[in-house]
């Protein structure tokens, strides 16, 4: 069975190249939501190995979909990458203090992010 990947991101463009990125590993079921709301609409439907958001979004940001995952027992095993324009230490470090495993400053290379999925889902 493949591993279930959710990607959180409001911009089309950025969600399709991480889709892109992740589909060339050819070994995840890939699932994007548009907002932090919609992720959290589709975390009690299936059984995420990994999750990807980015932090600002419209409704929910990232940093409060981290706060709610890594806050709830459901779903706090799950791994967490951050992947955001912002990239102040100060920012880093809120992030990882929530709870995400990793952190990710765009533009990042397509390697890199491979790189961290397959850490996670090894």
């Amino acid at each position: 069975m493949s591993k279930k990947i959710l990607i959180t991101e409001d911009s089309p463009t950025m969600r399709a190249m991480i889709c892109a990125t992740l589909e060339a590993l050819g070994e995840f079921d890939i699932f994007e939501a548009p907002n932090g709301f919609e992720a959290l609409r589709m975390l009690p439907r299936e059984k995420f190995d990994l999750v990807i958001t980015d932090i600002n979004m419209p409704d929910i940001n990232g940093l409060e979909l981290v706060s709610f995952i890594k806050r709830n027992d459901q779903y706090k095993a799950i791994p967490l990458v951050i992947v955001s324009t912002e990239g102040s230490e100060r920012d880093r470090e809120k992030g990882l203090k929530l709870g995400a495993d990793a952190y990710l400053v765009k533009p990042f290379s397509p390697e890199e992010l491979q790189k961290l999925v397959k850490k996670y889902l090894s």
